[in-house]
């Protein structure tokens, strides 16, 4: 496995530790439809939570969430919409970002509740 697998492996479950340290449940990882992945569907208080993972080292040149352009916007919100679909009971939607950037060893987390809506 390449080393930036490896690393954006690292990242996403650093945010899983994150996310569940906050008191959401996770519901899946790396939830697939057509050409979308969804890093990590949560639950957390009444919103199924559509969580993009975005991992970067201390030396990169543009900050991890301005990497959810607007392409991958649209993938997350097609499949959410299935997902959605699927899902046994009406619920809110919301689409966060997290940001890792790691120095040495260590993870600097940012969170970006409701980081962009469904309507592009």
């Amino acid at each position: 496995m390449a080393i930036h697998n490896d690393f954006g492996k690292e990242a996403e479950k650093e945010a899983q530790k994150y996310l569940r340290n906050k008191g959401y449940s996770i519901l899946e990882t790396n939830w697939r439809f057509h050409q979308a992945e969804i890093d990590i569907i949560a639950l957390y208080r009444s919103y199924l939570v559509i969580v993009e993972v975005k991992g970067r080292s201390g030396n990169s040149l543009i900050s991890p969430e301005e990497a959810v352009n607007v392409f991958k916007k649209k993938l997350l919100i097609d499949a959410a919409n299935r997902y959605a679909e699927n899902y046994p009971e009406e619920i809110n939607v919301r689409f966060d970002i997290i940001s890792l950037i790691r120095n040495e060893n260590r993870w600097q987390v940012n969170h970006i509740e409701d980081a962009f809506e469904a309507i592009l």
